[in-house]
């Protein structure tokens, strides 16, 4: 059943028309975050001294050449502008072929799977501005995904230690919003959708992974009560590019 707000929006589960737009929306949704990762990169002390060090070799090695001291600078921004778009450019493939290639079968025909969008309405007519998905896992998921993760840490106290019943949990992932509808509460209902579908299917927590430039959605995590619990700088993209680019990813937790 639709939820609703003041707002005039409501969240309804994934229709196979929606295919368009939501592969749009996610995809935009995703290279947003290139642009902060980029930023948050460059101001760290040590790149910082680094663009100055290459710049001013630059400079020495081209004869005293403001040109080649630009030149060296702006290889250094290059490369770090490379690293953050290969890192979540990299996610974006993954996902759109995998779990992103066919919606239908992977949620909305997988009873521990849910897939969901919100519609706003717009000049009378209804519009896709944001989405959620949450998928079933069991408890033996979890230890091999930290396995293999370059940095993996677990944390958090021992009440995280594992599950109750059978240990599944739930994964919320694709929670993007439209950025005219942010600040208007969407997000938080988008991630009271998930937490109801997971008490319903019976999950003892729901989590998600949040990589480190996205201080909105830890914000939105930490207002629902969710705690860290992991962080690891394994992105998947190449290993010197999360070195560079200084971006980690972290786990939240949330038990129901």
């Amino acid at each position: 059943m639709a939820q609703k707000n003041n707002f005039q929006f409501s969240i309804r589960e994934y229709r196979p028309s929606d295919q368009h737009v939501v592969m749009s929306l996610f995809r935009d949704g995703i290279r947003e975050h290139i642009y902060p990762a980029f930023f948050k990169t460059m101001i760290h002390s040590d790149h910082v001294g680094i663009a100055l060090s290459i710049s001013m070799a630059g400079y020495v090695l081209g004869g005293s050449s403001y040109f080649q001291a630009l030149l060296f600078g702006s290889a250094w921004l290059g490369l770090m502008y490379f690293c953050c778009h290969e890192i979540y450019e990299g996610y974006m493939i993954r996902r759109l072929n995998a779990d992103m290639a066919d919606i239908r079968a992977n949620y909305l025909e997988n009873p521990d799977n849910g897939f969901w969008v919100a519609e706003a309405d717009i000049s009378g007519q209804s519009k896709v501005v944001g989405m959620v998905a949450v998928t079933g896992k069991r408890g033996e998921e979890e230890d091999e995904r930290f396995d293999y993760r370059n940095g993996g840490a677990m944390g958090g106290g021992s009440e995280f230690a594992q599950d109750a019943g059978d240990g599944s949990y739930g994964e919320m992932s694709h929670m993007i919003v439209v950025f005219l509808w942010r600040r208007k509460n969407l997000g938080s209902q988008l991630t009271r959708k998930a937490l109801d579908f997971c008490k319903e299917r019976g999950y003892a927590r729901l989590v998600l992974d949040v990589s480190s430039p996205q201080k909105a959605a830890v914000s939105l995590c930490q207002k629902f009560g969710f705690v860290q619990t992991a962080s690891h700088s394994n992105t998947h993209a190449f290993r010197l590019c999360s070195k560079l680019a200084r971006i980690n990813v972290m786990r939240m937790e949330k038990f129901i």
